[in-house]
């Protein structure tokens, strides 16, 4: 299958039309070949419009094209990398799911749906093929989220010390909005590959230091998945950060730039680019609880939806208890418990589950959906609001260690897989 793919990938390259005067015009081209899958140039060249529609808007300028023809192949390198191990993992992204996604980022942009698809349309770009892309940024944030997960550990002794750290700061209320700049090491580097990464994270803190565009460098330069939104790192507090920038970016000040701070990947080039007095935030938490049903080589995914379907009808009539049914056929740990989740915050669940319950009222059922890992049915017991400025429990602890870690063992996970993957670059 892997081969066929490959061919009829590159027979496209090969594909023409001929006009009235018989001349030849290249519909498309495979740029590279990745593992089973290609990337298309008109796939490269939708995503550099893409870049430079937001950079106009933005007022920012931008590199070199060949510089952003070489990071625009990087990510969808990336992507398409994430789109087959998805596969494989069965992660789906629903058109409704997609839907209420492409709905939700209207709304942050203070826009209706048709306003925000004739946005887009405006700035040049095609819409469906942008809905595709969510797509991909959606099934790629699954994916990466399951696989992310099982490699991080979080100790109770890291929690309580991070606990006692946070009693003792007074600067919990302020928060850095950061730009960061990787430059990477190649697998398996040797010290003259780490001493060259160096000096050329060297001579782009210089230019930094003397008034270089940080965004149009970052897009050039950095080997960080966040390239080509110019390294935007967000809004972050000190406890949040990777433990390498907190130590060095307390107490710095706007415009400040530090580094070369050397990590597992390469060196770290790290800019202050505003710094905010925390703001109250408030953060909604949730309290669930489900039936799993995971599809086999002989439970199809549609017996395992039509089974929960049952299952939903008997407790809707009083035939079945939720909890019973949980305790004898819910896979994962929550079974024994009936299925329940405890209150928890929303965004760590899967997506598709996180968007299920975004839906249901309060003790209402929500209709078998499908998730990464398997056919679900749900009960929302319960919302409520928490100040997550104030909250100081283990929960919230252990949310700051997972964030902070996350970032940077994803970036090793996505290097590793980079590293295993065939990529066959076609000129």
């Amino acid at each position: 299958m892997k081969k066929i793919k490959i061919l009829v990938a590159l027979f496209i390259t090969t594909l023409i039309i001929f006009n009235v005067n018989a001349k030849e015009v290249l519909l498309d081209k495979v740029a590279a070949v990745v593992n089973s899958g290609v990337i298309l140039e008109s796939e490269i060249q939708d995503l550099i419009k893409s870049v430079k529609a937001k950079a106009k808007q933005n007022k920012q300028s931008l590199p070199s094209d060949k510089a952003l023809r070489t990071q625009a192949i990087d990510k969808l390198i990336s992507d398409s990398i994430m789109l087959q191990l998805g596969e494989r993992m069965g992660v789906q992204i629903s058109d409704a799911q997609l839907d209420q996604t492409i709905d939700n980022i209207a709304k942050e942009n203070k826009l209706s749906v048709e306003q925000f698809r004739k946005k887009i349309v405006d700035e040049g770009l095609d819409f469906e093929k942008y809905r595709e892309s969510i797509r991909t940024e959606l099934i790629a944030g699954e994916v990466r989220r399951a696989s992310v997960r099982r490699r991080i550990y979080i100790s109770p002794q890291e929690i309580k010390n991070l606990l006692e750290a946070m009693k003792k700061q007074t600067v919990n209320n302020v928060e850095y909005h950061l730009g960061h700049i990787l430059i990477e090491f190649p697998a398996n580097p040797t010290q003259k590959d780490i001493n060259d990464a160096k000096i050329r994270a060297e001579k782009v803190i210089k230019m930094l230091k003397n008034g270089a565009d940080f965004t149009k460098i970052a897009i050039a330069s950095s080997g960080d998945s966040n390239a080509l939104k110019g390294g935007d790192l967000g809004w972050k507090n000190i406890n949040e950060m990777p433990t390498l920038f907190a130590n060095v970016i307390e107490g710095k000040e706007k415009g400040a730039v530090v580094g070369p701070i050397r990590t597992g990947l390469g060196f770290s080039i790290v800019k202050v680019l505003g710094i905010r007095g925390r703001k109250k935030v408030e953060v909604e938490e949730v309290k669930a609880r489900h039936i799993l049903i995971k599809p086999t080589i002989i439970l199809s995914d549609a017996k395992a939806k039509a089974k929960l379907q049952g299952f939903l009808d008997n407790i809707k009539v009083g035939k079945a208890n939720f909890a019973d049914l949980a305790k004898k056929y819910s896979e994962g740990p929550t079974g024994v418990k009936g299925g329940e989740l405890g209150w928890a915050d929303p965004n760590k669940y899967d997506a598709a589950f996180k968007d299920a319950l975004a839906k249901l009222k309060i003790n209402e059922y929500s209709k078998p959906f499908r998730t990464s890992f398997g056919w679900h049915i749900a009960q929302l017991e319960g919302r409520r609001k928490l100040d997550a400025t104030k909250l100081m429990n283990k929960n919230k602890a252990a949310q700051i260690l997972y964030s902070r870690k996350f970032a940077m063992e994803s970036a090793r996970w996505i290097k590793e897989l980079r590293d295993e993957a065939y990529v066959d670059y076609k000129k």
